[in-house]
């Protein structure tokens, strides 16, 4: 028997579609300003992002059109999570079988009181808490795989709150512009200003991904901080931590089902289900609007991709071309 999501899942391998943030066909072009080259590599992906319950979008690949008019989308959601009143929470990322300690006694604590566990905390991830975990995920239909993670913790109210691990810097001054003289976006910073770069971050010309803290650092060859912002990566654990580098580059995408717009997509990692990357903040098709504020930015909001203010997005755009280093932590 198959859940929603895999048959979603199953539904993909026909109309090659997209979850969360995929962005899969490409228009080429030009855009942005500044003094980096713009040169934009053209990749063609067919793959989706995200097996969380997100919309499900399809893609389509298309040539000789003028860069201006957007051609490939997203399905990103954006929303309240479902938190509860806990009087414990996790102080992992994932939780599955075999594992064992606090968190898993959290966990099922949590899981008992909700009606989807029997008996005493174990302290022990085992079958009976992989099938009650998978009882919960069937119900409020999440991903069903019996493990633990963002979002069967937040529907159990046992992660841990992001708010505090997120470091925001008071707005620049107008006008005010980062190392390299772009204008910084109301939650950007540059230089001595920045928050501290993370520890085992890696060197050099790269830009430096911390999913807990929802921030991004610019980094020039001397190590010195271009330019530091917040975003709203994904809601769900599909971002690998390690070092990627960016493969592909979009100015503007958009899906079949014309719901959304992308703007300077820049890709960086690679998935059995999809593509991952940076962009603007999505606009709906409908009516031009954004699907979240700036003031939201420092929020997991997303399906997969890591949304930039448009600020951001421009500087992150000439920043990083084909094969700029992408540490994530």
């Amino acid at each position: 028997m198959t859940t929603p999501q895999q048959r979603k899942i199953m539904i993909a391998g026909v109309g090659v579609v997209a979850f969360g943030c995929l962005v899969a066909a490409v228009v080429s072009g030009g855009s942005g300003s500044g003094a980096v080259s713009t040169d934009t590599t053209v990749a063609i992906e067919n793959s989706i992002v995200d097996i969380a319950p997100v919309d499900v979008e399809t893609t389509t690949t298309v040539i000789g059109v003028d860069s201006s008019a957007p051609a490939t989308d997203i399905a990103d959601l954006a929303g309240d999570d479902p938190t509860t009143t806990t009087a414990c929470t996790m102080t992992v990322r994932s939780l599955g079988g075999g594992d064992t300690g606090e968190s898993v006694t959290c966990l099922q604590n949590a899981l008992i009181t909700a009606g989807f566990l029997t008996g005493a905390a174990t302290g022990t991830y085992d079958n009976e808490t992989a099938n009650a975990v998978k009882k919960l995920q069937t119900e409020r239909d999440l991903f069903v795989d019996g493990k633990t993670g963002r979002e069967t913790a937040l529907s159990l109210g046992v992660w841990p709150d992001e708010t505090s691990l997120v470091v925001r810097t008071p707005p620049p001054a107008p006008g005010a512009v980062d190392l390299l003289g772009y204008e910084l976006s109301s939650v950007a910073t540059s230089g001595p200003d920045a928050p501290p770069l993370p520890a085992n971050s890696g060197s050099g010309r790269r830009l430096v991904y911390d999913r807990n803290g929802q921030r991004i650092w610019a980094v020039g060859d001397d190590n010195v901080v271009i330019r530091s912002w917040l975003i709203s990566g994904s809601k769900y654990n599909n971002e690998t931590p390690g070092t990627h580098k960016v493969y592909s580059r979009s100015d503007v995408s958009t899906a079949w089902n014309g719901k959304a717009y992308l703007y300077k997509m820049v890709r960086w990692l690679k998935t059995d289900i999809g593509a991952i990357g940076f962009h603007a903040l999505p606009i709906h098709v409908e009516d031009n609007s954004p699907y979240q504020t700036d003031a939201e930015l420092g929020t997991r909001l997303s399906g997969g991709c890591q949304r930039q203010a448009n600020l951001d997005a421009d500087f992150t755009w000439d920043f990083a071309q084909v094969g700029t280093p992408v540490v994530v932590i």
